[in-house]
């Protein structure tokens, strides 16, 4: 028979195998029972396990035998087939074989092979897991060959009943938002607004320590008293002008008495009036020296503490800095201490130059002290123009509320800051993912069997993740409680193992 006469009864061939492979699968909660015929699915005879010479399944009829084999190594999962005519090495090429492969909850999947060295190689991958029946359908010397085969790999049998005793919950899959995030690095550090340098603004000595390092002060709390001889001067310039114009106001007041008598002239009383304006200059400018330094007019007018001087906080907050000691003279430009409002605080978070372009102001972030269970929402309101010269990166800030003092300067903290909010086609819950084997899976719900489906995952978020590729929109999942499933074929010993 030439070519041309031979393909309609290929043709009918292949149908015939999807059509076997698709009745195989129609009850997917049924499995091969090892009583039945060999010949129970029409003329596919049913394989009896027996391991060949390459370590793969081998299918035997006549003086054909197949052994077939998953190869993994350096490429990905594909079936190769090893042909022998009785029980010698065959030349590949003598031998046509088409796979129909069903699994739960999928189409079913037709297997081409080439030639390749001493073994036919298939046209496809066999993705994970590698549970499925098939139908194999090989021709050598114009006679067909069929047989039926089934493996079952991280398949969990569970009833309805038994998952609700459980507390498994089931989710579909299917389109979500996604809100896309980075967790960078960062320091909770000080609001740098609210600190404030105290500085004496007088030269003197320091006479008595009133607020140290670490303790909590109000606005206008004496912190530390001084004795400084330019005060005494500046008071003493003072008390003398209140004294000159209590004179300058007595003379005055008399003259313009006798004036109005007519008893001295007018040049007299406008001599007075002039030195009593003089004095009171002189006195203003006086008090206005003394409260430029901070120091009231009023105070300290007796000759007892006419040189003390108290450095006051100007804000409510926390002593950070303590930097005299009793006996010290200090200059008029040294800190003496430094206070800290703590009500706001930054994080400082730390951006790589490979995330510059993610990171902006306004932005949403939450911030996180697990060690502390601590998390808290804001957003960035600065980013730095400059690169840090050691490590290259810039800072972020984000401002948190600190009215209750949970959160310290110096903690270390994550920064997960929201990039986008997308739409994806399929997602699913983020507690359903779990680890086999190093990856990432779900568990399929199909009938009463839950199956393993290892996903490639895409964007995520606190909640959900995308699926790019495992996992069909409107299948069901387990989600609540999957961890069960898993812990079931650890116990089984149901998984992939190389």
């Amino acid at each position: 028979m030439n070519v041309s006469g031979r393909l309609p009864i290929v043709a009918v061939i292949l149908v015939g195998i999807l059509l076997g492979a698709l009745l195989l699968i129609q009850d997917k909660s049924r499995l091969p029972d090892a009583e039945e015929s060999p010949h129970s699915v029409g003329s596919v005879a049913e394989h009896q396990s027996v391991i060949g010479p390459k370590g793969g399944e081998l299918f035997s009829e006549d003086d054909l035998s197949l052994e077939l084999t998953i190869h993994e190594s350096g490429t990905f999962p594909q079936f190769r087939l090893y042909p022998y005519r009785q029980k010698q090495p065959l030349a590949p090429a003598e031998v046509k074989v088409t796979i129909a492969l069903s699994r739960l909850g999928r189409p079913a999947q037709l297997f081409h092979f080439r030639t390749e060295s001493d073994y036919l190689v298939s046209d496809q991958e066999v993705e994970e897991p590698h549970s499925f029946e098939m139908v194999i359908v090989a021709e050598y010397q114009d006679k067909t060959y069929r047989w039926h085969h089934s493996e079952v790999e991280a398949r969990v049998e569970m009833s309805d009943t038994a998952m609700q005793s459980n507390g498994i919950e089931l989710a579909t899959a299917g389109p979500a938002v996604i809100h896309s995030k980075i967790t960078l690095p960062g320091e909770i550090i000080f609001n740098e607004h609210h600190i404030v340098h105290v500085v004496p603004r007088l030269p003197g000595m320091v006479v008595s320590i009133k607020r140290h390092h670490g303790q909590r002060v109000k606005k206008g709390e004496v912190l530390a008293i001084m004795e400084s001889a330019m005060l005494a001067d500046l008071r003493s310039q003072y008390l003398l002008t209140r004294k000159r114009l209590v004179l300058a106001q007595t003379i005055y007041d008399r003259e313009e008495q006798l004036w109005r008598e007519k008893i001295t002239a007018k040049q007299d009383y406008l001599v007075a009036q002039q030195q009593r304006e003089e004095a009171s200059i002189a006195t203003q400018l006086a008090a206005e020296r003394l409260r430029a330094l901070g120091v009231q007019p009023e105070s300290g007018l007796s000759w007892e503490n006419i040189a003390h001087y108290e450095i006051r906080s100007p804000i409510s907050g926390i002593v950070i800095d303590e930097a005299i000691v009793t006996g010290e003279v200090v200059k008029e430009d040294k800190t003496a201490y430094i206070v800290a409002d703590i009500s706001t605080v930054w994080a400082a978070v730390r951006v790589f130059p490979r995330n510059l372009h993610q990171v902006h102001t306004g932005q949403r972030a939450v911030i996180r002290a697990n060690t502390y269970d601590l998390t808290q929402e804001g957003k960035v309101i600065y980013v730095t123009t400059l690169l840090d010269e050691q490590t290259r990166t810039a800072i972020a800030r984000v401002q948190l509320d600190n009215r209750d003092e949970q959160w310290r300067p110096g903690m270390f903290v994550k920064a997960d800051l929201q990039i986008e909010a997308v739409e994806v086609p399929v997602a699913v819950s983020l507690e359903a993912i779990q680890t086999l084997d190093n990856q990432s899976v779900v568990f399929g719900r199909y009938g009463d069997f839950f199956e393993m489906r290892p996903l490639k995952l895409g964007r995520s978020d606190s909640q959900m993740v995308e699926v790019i590729e495992g996992l069909f929109a409107g299948e069901h999942y387990a989600a609540g409680n999957s961890f069960i499933i898993k812990s079931e074929l650890g116990k089984a010993g149901a998984t992939h193992e190389h």
